[in-house]
């Protein structure tokens, strides 16, 4: 299974969720990435920060393109870009709808982390649940 998060930049919301996602998941057989639609030169600080202060090391992430992914994904999850992102072939797509803490305090950054872990968590408790097998 191949499962990616995906916003603009590849710099916060899909890299907390592709670092948490990593963490959390015990299944071998699940593949994890995260890519955006646009350049970005680095992945956030205070997104690194976050992540970082619960145990999980993300200093080694760089943004990526949706052209840096497989071309065919199970999952493809979007952050809630309001953007128009090009279409990857899935078998399921969702949008978790959440804002971008950029440019505001670490603060946001912590609520927004705590979001996508609940929603990775969610997402794992349904894989583990076949919820995705039918698609």
């Amino acid at each position: 299974m191949k499962i990616a998060f995906v916003c603009v930049h590849n710099s916060c919301r899909s890299q907390m969720a592709e670092a948490l996602m990593k963490h959390y998941n015990k299944n071998n057989n699940i593949k994890i990435y995260s890519a955006g639609t646009e350049n970005y030169p680095k992945v956030k600080d205070k997104a690194v920060q976050v992540i970082e202060s619960i145990g999980i090391d993300m200093k080694s992430h760089k943004p990526k393109l949706l052209s840096d992914i497989p071309e065919e994904l199970d999952i493809l999850i979007t952050m809630g870009c309001n953007v128009y992102c090009p279409f990857v072939p899935n078998r399921f797509t969702e949008d978790w709808g959440i804002d971008d803490p950029s440019g505001k305090d670490i603060s946001e950054f912590e609520i927004t982390r705590d979001i996508i872990k609940e929603k990775v968590l969610n997402l794992i408790e349904r894989i583990e649940k076949g919820e995705f097998n039918e698609y």
